[in-house]
């Protein structure tokens, strides 16, 4: 009796297994490196040509060692890899200060996208209404309400954790 040794089609495996560099790659495994990828581009690791070049090897790789060499130089993700600005001194800010745990950067880039859907689908409203002859319902509120919504409770909310807490 062979033991606890794996077989296939009555022969040992174990024996042969490849190494862990020349092993075929899954989709799984192709989509977890393009995250990586991505998560070094939007922390300014990549500029936008070298991350486009690893993408595209990284959807047309088919070993897990052309995989490794893409992210090499990059830091694993979670590694706690210290952040180089400094935290912002909270006990400076007055009392009237607005502080909001979204950065203000980044909250008027996303409202901005908001700003110009909400034109760009009132001006569709305005036509459709022109061209029926008379004021159609104002059917953009709710794509913009939603979207304003999720927006407004992220910038409240920006760990996740709602409104009631952790679950």
């Amino acid at each position: 009796m062979c033991g606890h040794r794996p077989r296939l089609w009555g022969c040992d495996v174990e024996g042969r297994r490849l190494p862990l560099h020349r092993m075929r790659v899954s989709d799984a495994e192709r989509d977890r490196t393009v995250d990586h990828l991505a998560v070094a581009f939007v922390e300014g690791r990549l500029d936008l040509d070298e991350y486009d070049r690893r993408v595209g090897l990284a959807l047309s790789s088919v070993l897990l060692g052309e995989l490794w060499s893409l992210t090499a130089d990059l830091p694993r993700i979670g590694d706690g890899v210290p952040n180089p600005r400094p935290a912002p001194d909270r006990e400076h800010r007055s009392a009237g200060e607005l502080s909001l745990p979204v950065s203000a950067h980044r909250w008027g880039d996303e409202w901005r996208w908001w700003t110009g859907v909400a034109v760009i689908l009132t001006g569709v409203w305005a036509a459709v209404s022109l061209m029926v002859g008379e004021l159609v319902p104002y059917w953009p509120l709710v794509p913009l309400g939603i979207w304003g919504a999720v927006l407004l409770a992220a910038t409240i909310w920006p760990s996740g954790e709602g409104p009631l807490g952790s679950r």
